[in-house]
């Protein structure tokens, strides 16, 4: 079991982990009961288009299949795909009208400060060598009250905590970017960081932006017997497989 997406930063100063993300086998697509959920949260958040279509950035598109997904919910606003990899930004083309080149480290995006209305960041944080100076990044392209739209991984899902009291590696975590060791699952996907909500939250709220809401989302790779436990598990964030946390820029 992994939740996938592409980095936009760790790459950029580790030659072998910028192979590994451009390597086209390495999965790049999330799960759709995700990007629904996060879309309907955006959407209530931004509400229907009016006058000038809100710019919103999918940082960390991948293959633009989340975006796409839920472009159908927010009808008025303009979605643009970033992604530093050219095989993701090539297939993200086929999915979405705007897909463009960009890393979070370095010089930075390339968009003005305070540009954009939203940010979607999609299982992107838990792959970042740096989170801090991604964040920091997220927050100068951000308008004052902005939105950020950030899911990832939960370490304290709830068959993690199980898995843990047996002596077994969480899944989601991983020790070698060559093989899976120690955990349930086949896939390397290149996870460096996880976090519980407590964590998450403490964490953007350390980089400057107000902690709207944090929900649960279920995971695609459950086995299908245990989806039931999975979305029952969604009620209660800190026990879900995806945390999906929604904040706000402050004005300051």
């Amino acid at each position: 079991m992994n939740a996938t997406s592409t980095p936009t930063t760790a790459p950029a100063h580790h030659p072998d982990l910028r192979d590994f993300y451009e390597d086209p086998s390495v999965p790049v697509a999330s799960g759709t009961p995700r990007s629904l959920r996060q879309a309907r949260m955006l959407a209530a958040a931004l509400g229907p288009a009016t006058g000038t279509p809100r710019t919103i950035l999918d940082i960390g598109c991948g293959d633009g299949t989340a975006a796409a997904t839920a472009a159908p919910l927010l009808p008025g606003h303009r979605i643009i795909g970033v992604d530093w990899s050219q095989d993701a930004l090539k297939r993200a083309r086929t999915h979405l009208s705007y897909a463009i080149r960009g890393e979070l480290t370095g010089g930075g995006l390339p968009f003005r400060a305070a540009s954009a209305d939203a940010v979607l960041f999609s299982e992107v944080i838990e792959h970042l060598v740096d989170p801090d100076a991604a964040l920091d990044e997220i927050r100068r392209i951000l308008r004052p009250g902005g939105h950020l739209m950030l899911s990832t991984p939960n370490l304290a899902a709830w068959y993690n905590r199980a898995l843990l009291l047996a002596g077994v590696q969480p899944v989601f975590s991983e020790v070698s970017l060559r093989a899976i060791h120690g955990r349930p699952g086949t896939e390397v996907v290149g996870h460096l960081r996880l976090y519980t909500a407590r964590a998450l939250r403490e964490f953007v709220a350390a980089s400057g932006f107000e902690i709207v809401d944090v929900k649960g989302a279920p995971f695609h790779g459950v086995p299908r017997p245990l989806r039931p436990l999975d979305r029952l598990a969604c009620s209660r964030p800190s026990l879900a497989s995806i945390l999906l946390l929604h904040a706000r820029k402050t004005k300051t």
